[in-house]
């Protein structure tokens, strides 16, 4: 073995090691050695694509699990292990009998599977194996994600086909699980490294901004930071002052989502001021002492204030963020944060590792996966996990204050849905912070919503363009499912109704179009294609109704309006959706859509409307 690499590898053991000491006793110690030991006699003469004995990799994904992410024995046996079954000539039941069934399990799960035939594809039956693992245990996901930061790290050596498959996987799946599971700094690093290797033109272009713009604004921060630390030591609080400048892959995203360049992206950099509490409720009260002194000091930007310490995010995240205007009149965004909120940060679900807090965060992957399980589509499946994860949520509230935790660009139906399938059935209108609005509307962070229901109403047919979550899909698609299904197509020039005379043409595809039988359209194809004609029976169904627009004309008077809706609405139970109305020297020309169930029921509200005082004609006219 080449010297270097020898002692580089033997310099990680002995660190895993000294680490792990102070954590485990002197039999699980014992375990981690032969675990170590084992990995290396299986992959001694096996070398990397970068010449590097294989080993090193095991042993760097055995040093993030243990240093990094701060996990115990067993998963950092597994990690030493991880590729022994699919590399080597070993199986799961020999590991299970050298190191017990745990370190057995972690390692099946990230072992990749062989079939002979992969359902959609190898890369997407091996994210399904581990998202169905994080349902009885989330450390085997954090062996994975450690595995492909290691490899993410390390893709220099690969060809530029294989860098751009597994940037992209990374990018995809990997990177929103970190999210999810509340690692930051695992989910920053692995879509940059993705970002670095799959765009590196633009990746370069980017990090070399941001290198000139740190060392041009340097002497401005630098003020800013000095007058902060004098702030909080005159008033006696004890903190360190972080600058972290934000990622090219963040920057790049900012710049695709707003649309704009570099130039115009705010908030490059932020500020985190860090401090030390015992117990939620002083840093509570230690996180407002410190925005107040400041707050004092500096002008705020106004609504700037985002308090995720009261509402962390839904991966965990906490912290107390503002905007503060800098002596050169730009805005510093500050994050301020206890040791533990930036400890938590970074180690996400791994962070409190109580059987209670496990099992809290195992409970949310169960939600969102069974959530996401009515997909039959592989595909489907993934993109609807991976969105789940890597979307930050916002936090909506009922009216008496429960907290609803709804996907960014979430909108009210989402909202209804949330709270019961029922509710989202039988919507009719929102009132959102007391303002009524439509169900459709996109919901922010803090909204206080409450949905307005009515019996009879069902869901309307572009709902499902306007839901984000699954719970809300699902359900509008098995409502549109059992709901019986028009037969034919409806002309669009003479717009047939139940009752009508029509004619069907059939094409082709066997799809049948209704026309009426003194329409143009329909006695020409008939002139031309006569043996496409079949005779149809197009009955009313208390199911559908059909859109219709009628125009009247009448002599003005007091109540006339008035007259004809409650004609409509009430006479026949029909709902209006748009009216329009003129008065030109006494003479009125209203015209009213309306949805009717039948050519009969038409008739039977034309005939009503007539009968109206000063009416003096009406008629249906094309909906354009």
């Amino acid at each position: 073995m080449n010297e270097k690499y020898e002692k580089k590898i033997k310099a990680d053991v002995d660190a895993i090691f000294t680490l792990m000491a102070q954590r485990v006793d002197e039999k699980q110690m014992n375990l981690l050695h032969e675990a170590y030991d084992f990995a290396a006699y299986a992959h001694k003469d096996q070398l990397r694509k970068s010449g590097e004995p294989y080993i090193s990799h095991p042993v760097a994904v055995a040093r993030i699990v243990a240093e990094e992410l701060e996990l115990g024995a067993n998963p950092v046996m597994a990690a030493f292990q991880h590729d022994v079954v699919e590399d080597c000539p070993y199986s799961i039941d020999e590991i299970r009998e050298r190191f017990g069934d745990d370190v057995a399990f972690l390692v099946g799960v990230v072992t990749k599977q062989k079939k002979a035939q992969y359902d959609q594809s190898k890369q997407v039956d091996n994210f399904r194996q581990m998202l169905s693992s994080v349902q009885f245990d989330v450390r085997a996901i954090l062996v994975k994600l450690a595995d492909r930061l290691h490899n993410m790290r390390t893709l220099s050596s690969m060809r530029p086909d294989k860098q751009m498959k597994i940037a992209s996987e990374t990018d995809y799946f990997y990177a929103p699980l970190a999210n999810r599971l509340g690692l930051y700094n695992v989910k920053t690093e692995l879509e940059n490294l993705s970002f670095r290797y799959r765009c590196p033109r633009e990746y370069e272009q980017i990090e070399k901004q941001l290198a000139e713009l740190q060392l041009s604004e340097k002497p401005d921060v630098d003020v800013f930071i000095a007058k902060t630390k004098e702030i909080l030591e005159a008033n006696g609080i004890d903190a360190r002052i972080e600058l972290r400048m934000r990622s090219p892959y963040s920057i790049w995203r900012k710049m695709q989502s707003k649309c704009c360049d570099f130039e115009h992206i705010d908030s490059k950099h932020y500020l985190r001021i860090i401090y030390k509490a015992d117990g939620l409720q002083e840093e509570k009260k230690q996180s407002l002492h410190i925005y107040a002194v400041l707050s004092d000091c500096f002008k705020e930007r106004p609504c700037s204030v985002v308090n995720y310490i009261n509402a962390p995010k839904e991966n965990g995240y906490q912290s107390f963020h503002v905007k503060f205007l800098n002596p050169k009149g730009q805005w510093e965004e500050v994050h301020i944060s206890s040791e533990r909120m930036i400890r938590n940060n970074r180690l996400g679900c791994t962070a409190e590792r109580t059987e209670e807090n496990l099992k809290a965060w195992l409970e949310k992957f169960r939600a969102v996966l069974k959530d996401i399980a009515y997909h039959t589509n592989e595909m489907d499946y993934m993109d609807g996990v991976t969105a789940s994860f890597y979307h930050d949520n916002i936090m909506a509230f009922t009216p008496k204050g429960k907290c609803i935790v709804l996907p960014k660009y979430a909108t009210a139906l989402d909202f209804a849905f949330e709270i019961h399938t029922e509710v989202g059935l039988h919507a009719v209108y929102a009132r959102i912070n007391g303002k009524l609005s439509s169900v459709k509307t996109m919901l922010h962070r803090g909204d206080c919503v409450e949905i307005g229901t009515a019996e009879d109403a069902v869901p309307e047919a572009d709902w499902q363009n306007h839901v984000l979550t699954y719970k809300a899909k699902r359900s509008l698609g098995s409502f549109f499912t059992d709901r019986p299904k028009m037969e034919y197509k409806r002309c669009t020039c003479c717009h047939p109704l139940p009752g009508d005379e029509v004619v069907g043409f059939k094409n082709t595809e066997g799809q049948i179009t209704l026309h009426k039988r003194n329409c143009l359209t329909a006695i020409c194809q008939a002139s031309k294609q006569g043996d496409t004609i079949v005779a149809v029976d197009f009955k009313e169904n208390e199911q559908f109704l059909f859109p219709v627009r009628v125009c009247i004309r009448g002599i003005d008077r007091h109540h006339l309006l008035s007259d004809v809706v409650a004609c409509i609405t009430e006479q026949q139970n029909l709902s209006i959706s748009e009216l329009h109305t003129v008065t030109q020297d006494r003479i009125v020309e209203t015209t009213v859509d309306f949805e009717v169930h039948s050519s009969n029921e038409l008739k039977q509200a034309i005939d009503n409307i007539r009968r109206i005082k000063n009416v003096d004609e009406v008629a249906r006219i094309d909906i354009e």
